[in-house]
C-alpha cells in the first residue's frame, strides 16, 4: 500500500497563500486599440506572402519602386507599408533612398 500525504488546510495558509500569490486581473485589457488600423494592412500583406511566397518583401519592393517613380505616392506608401511588414530593413533601405539628399538629417 502507497502512502500519500495531503497537507492540512489551516486559515494561516490560506492568508500565506494569498499573500505571495499575484492576484488575477479581472478586466480584460484591449491591445489592439493601437493596431485597428494595421488589420487591412496586415492582412494586405498576408495575401501579398500568400501569392509570392518567400519573394514577396522583394515583389512588394519593386511595387512600391515603380509607384514612386510613376509619381503615384498613394501606391508607394501602400506598397512600402507592405513590404516593411513583410521586412522592416528592406522598407528602411527603400525609403532612405527615396528621400531627398539632406532630408531627415541633422545639420
Amino acid at each position: 500500500m502507497t502512502i500519500r500525504f495531503a497537507a492540512a488546510r489551516t486559515r494561516d495558509g490560506a492568508a500565506l497563500s494569498r499573500v505571495l500569490t499575484a492576484p488575477a486581473a479581472n478586466d480584460a485589457a484591449n491591445d489592439n486599440g493601437a493596431a485597428l488600423g494595421r488589420d487591412a494592412l496586415l492582412r494586405a500583406a498576408l495575401r501579398h506572402f500568400a501569392e509570392h511566397g518567400l519573394g514577396a518583401a522583394d515583389h512588394a519592393r519593386a511595387a512600391a519602386e515603380a509607384a514612386f517613380f510613376s509619381g503615384d505616392r498613394e501606391s508607394y506608401q501602400r506598397w512600402l507599408e507592405i513590404c516593411r511588414t513583410l521586412d522592416r530593413r528592406m522598407a528602411a533601405a527603400v525609403a532612405a533612398r527615396r528621400r531627398p539628399c539632406g532630408a531627415g538629417r541633422a545639420p
